[in-house]
């Protein structure tokens, strides 16, 4: 513990965010950078606790003490080591992740918590700046060949897992890029895509095959994986929208997120969109149906494409500014919480439920009829009651659903090897992360359903343990679950 009174000295700093009216004008990191002054004195404020309860707030078991204590004393590349020794890409999680460690700090029992999150990826951020980051191919070589469904966050974290291990990976990828989720789905204002793009250059150079337009159970038969590999690992997330079915859901005008985040990205890949097909914010009133994650990286991209107006709908009550009495810690925050996008311009509305989309002339949607609810108990479940009387109207050109996912896609693939399924549609696997069929692993969202990419790090991790010692019969990969 570098400075035993750094958390009574020094108060929690909030991670600095360029300007609002200059970031809306473009697609750049919406972070700036922290001064390393104030950064090290936001590492002094970890209390090096007795039980590190951050430890069990992250999924991969960062040894966040640690690191913390090293910033502080200005060994970053010791930092770095201690990094990833549990987390293959602190570059994604340290900009994507909510940071459920933060939840955990012991110090926010009754102060602000540690600044976990900015300190993670000012590290990463240092290390390829000093040139630390490098190429580790393995030593030796097991001649096991191993083929990776889906280049998200899972897909990428099993296969370097697996190569370093000494095994021959190739990750399939549908699309026509590498990074699943992290390249279409996350929008250039939250990570640009060179964050991912120097990452898979790294894999590359470790001896990694990729192949994107590789659509398992379309256009490469599931039968040429299980004669060609000797495992399998499925990562393919959960990528099944939910959908919001009432009256006028056929209109033009009426999206799921993905489609519209996608389409954003790849024009920021330099893509051409054709008009026909161009789903646009400019010049309209948006509604966006579903307050998460998701839901902010629509509003964001909305922003910047100059819609005329944005709302953002949600069925739940607001959250409160503080923990709930039913929400303590240790346990994640659920708090009223304001995103980088919210701050750029949105009216968040709550406890109001969709009745039918209201279309004009030409089939376009024009309106939404919205009814408020509220939260009630009946027979022990928690649901939603109309209050009557209370419905009204709200203008819209353009409505993103952005409700979540329902689980993994099932035709195609998952049909055709067979795989068992649980009870809410993931793929089942075992205490190995085996599925139903020999040979073949799960990791991710694909069987864990929707969820947070730190989750999927681990989860691959750990996966790519179950393989490794599947084909040899022993492994020495570290896995955190």
């Amino acid at each position: 513990m570098g400075k035993i009174t750094g958390f009574i000295e020094f108060h929690r700093a909030k991670q600095p965010y360029r300007p609002v009216a200059e970031r809306v004008r473009d697609w750049k990191q919406v972070m700036a950078a922290f001064p390393e002054d104030v950064l090290r004195k936001q590492g002094a404020r970890c209390m090096d606790c007795g039980i590190p309860f951050c430890h069990q707030g992250c999924p991969l078991g960062n040894l966040i003490p640690d690191w913390n204590d090293l910033v502080y004393r200005g060994q970053w590349q010791e930092a770095i080591e201690r990094l990833h020794a549990t987390n293959n890409f602190p570059d994604f999680t340290g900009t994507l992740c909510p940071a459920p460690c933060e939840g955990a700090c012991v110090l926010g029992i009754n102060d602000d918590p540690v600044t976990i999150k900015a300190i993670e990826l000012a590290i990463i951020d240092r290390a390829f700046q000093e040139g630390w980051i490098k190429p580790e191919p393995p030593k030796v070589l097991t001649g096991k060949k191993v083929a990776v469904v889906g280049s998200g966050p899972a897909g990428l974290a099993g296969a370097q897992q697996l190569r370093r291990a000494g095994h021959e990976v190739t990750v399939f990828e549908r699309d026509d890029r590498i990074g699943g989720l992290l390249r279409y789905g996350i929008p250039e204002f939250k990570m640009e895509k060179k964050v991912l793009d120097r990452r898979i250059e790294q894999m590359k150079a470790e001896g990694v095959v990729f192949k994107a337009k590789a659509h398992i159970g379309v256009n490469v038969p599931v039968d040429e994986l299980k004669q060609n590999f000797d495992a399998i690992l499925l990562a393919g997330g959960a990528c099944a929208p939910r959908d919001l079915k009432v009256p006028g859901r056929e209109l033009q005008g009426v999206h799921f997120a993905m489609e519209y985040l996608a389409q954003s990205n790849r024009r920021c890949e330099g893509d051409k969109i054709a008009a026909e097909q161009e789903i646009l914010a400019k010049g309209k009133p948006v509604v966006i149906i579903g307050g998460g994650d998701t839901g902010a990286d629509c509003l964001g991209t909305a922003n910047r494409q100059g819609a005329k107006s944005v709302h953002q709908l949600e069925i739940m009550p607001r959250p409160p500014e503080h923990r709930a009495a039913n929400n303590p810690w240790p346990e994640y925050p659920y708090i009223y919480r304001v995103a980088s996008a919210h701050e750029e311009g949105v009216e968040r509305v709550y406890s109001v439920s969709t009745k039918r989309f209201i279309g004009d002339e030409q089939g376009r949607v024009k309106a939404l009829e919205l009814v408020k609810v509220e939260l009630v108990q009946e027979g022990g479940r928690t649901g939603f009651k109309e209050i009557p009387g209370s419905e009204f109207t709200l203008p819209a050109e353009l409505v993103l659903l952005a409700m979540g996912f329902t689980g993994p896609e099932k035709p195609g693939m998952l049909e055709g090897l067979g795989v068992k399924l649980t009870e809410r549609g993931n793929v089942w696997r075992d205490g190995n992360w085996m599925t139903s069929v020999p040979g073949v692993f799960t990791a991710g969202d694909m069987q864990r359903g929707q969820s947070l990419i730190v989750w999927a790090i681990a989860e691959a991790r750990s996966a790519a343990r179950g393989i490794d010692k599947y084909l040899t019969g022993a492994s020495d990969l570290p896995a955190p679950l």
